[in-house]
């Protein structure tokens, strides 16, 4: 193979690397689905662009759960991923109690997530509810 002809292949098959880079890169992002504020309630996280810049601003210490808040979207939602081996509620509430998501826990070691709710200029925490009487909060974000 002469070198001019080596150098036809290297910058094509660098093209085609390229290319076909970009277009898997591209495939999940345009899945997702945009939502700003009031426009995400009741959104599940793993489906937008939320979960992108996410990041755990608050931790409750019992039973682990975090407030995860994405600044892109101005949304809010609890998780917990610490594995216990008990049963319990999940939940992101807004401060002035007008909104309100849970999602069970069923002591399997999944992670689970609760909806999103508007977080622009509005106050949330995240709780893990073992009982009606027993609550583990995180501080209002």
């Amino acid at each position: 193979m002469n070198a001019l002809t080596r150098k036809f292949a290297t910058v094509g098959s660098a093209l085609a690397m390229a290319g076909s880079s970009l277009l898997l890169a591209s495939s999940p992002a345009s899945a997702a689905t945009s939502c700003y504020a009031s426009t995400c309630e009741g959104l599940d996280p793993s489906t937008t662009i939320c979960q992108n810049d996410a990041r755990t601003v608050m931790d409750s210490y019992y039973p682990g759960v975090e407030l995860r808040y994405s600044p892109t979207c101005r949304a809010a939602w609890a998780r917990y991923s610490m594995g216990a081996a008990f049963s319990f509620k999940v939940s992101v509430e807004r401060k002035d109690s007008t909104m309100k998501f849970e999602t069970p826990y069923y002591g399997n070691g999944a992670t689970v997530w609760t909806r999103m709710i508007n977080d622009a200029g509005l106050y949330a925490r995240a709780c893990g509810r073992v009982s009606e009487a027993d609550w583990g909060c995180t501080g209002w974000y």
